[in-house]
């Protein structure tokens, strides 16, 4: 029986506005291209924001539904993946609650249009003992001058030491500065794949941007920033 995730967060005015940046780009099809090699099958790993659990989730919906094209979800991978017995089940209510994942699948459903492919979302809890706080006030180094300077300088940081793919390093990185960054536990997830993957695959940030330039300790802001990992040759 079909069990539908709505879109609950990611609205039409977010799809709409895809098409807008795609436009403004520039970009266009190369009149070279022979052959794409494209995923079948697309893993989400998303950080929960509001439902604790010290482990992995798997989401009950069989599809995901977005504005623009829905995205089944790969029943047969979440079969095997319950099968391990080391992830548990969220409810629809905590999935579709969650907004980490559901923020991307407007760019899946646009990227693979027109494409067979399925989701397995993942839900990826605080995977080590102990509540973590949800908000605290980002550590700040004056030789940066502004403080969204230094937000910046600490999150570069961060940044760097993701591209190096070394999730020890990672950990530390965390560990001594404690930067609030909501998909640590994500992150470090896919750092520990990489490291036990066969093929050589590098990470590259690609664009880093704050919803607003903190200038006093009463203002606040959110990080954002987008990367790629590529198959090296």
């Amino acid at each position: 029986m079909e069990k539908v995730r709505r879109a609950s967060h990611a609205a039409k005015k977010l799809s709409e506005e895809i098409e807008g940046w795609l436009r403004a780009s520039g970009l266009t099809k190369s009149p070279h291209v022979r052959g794409v090699i494209a995923p079948t099958r697309v893993f989400l790993l998303g950080p929960s924001h509001h439902h604790y659990t010290p482990k992995c989730a798997l989401s009950t919906a069989t599809v995901y539904k977005t504005p623009i094209g829905d995205l089944p979800i790969d029943l047969e991978v979440i079969e095997e993946l319950k099968a391990s017995g080391k992830f548990e089940l969220m409810d629809i209510c905590v999935d579709e609650a969650e907004h980490s994942m559901e923020m991307h699948l407007p760019y899946l459903a646009k990227v693979f249009e027109g494409h067979q492919v399925k989701v397995v979302p993942i839900l990826v809890g605080a995977l080590k003992a102990g509540s973590e706080a949800m908000f605290k006030y980002m550590h700040y180094d004056k030789k940066h001058g502004a403080i969204h300077k230094s937000i910046e300088a600490l999150d570069r940081m961060g940044m760097d030491i993701i591209e190096t793919g070394n999730p020890d390093a990672f950990k530390q990185y965390l560990s001594e500065f404690d930067n609030t960054i909501c998909g640590r536990h994500p992150i470090s997830v896919f750092l520990h794949m990489l490291r036990n993957c066969s093929i050589n695959i590098k990470i590259n940030f690609l664009r880093y941007e704050q919803s607003s330039q903190c200038k006093t300790t009463r203002d606040s802001s959110v990080s954002y920033a987008s990367a790629a990992a590529k198959i090296m040759s």
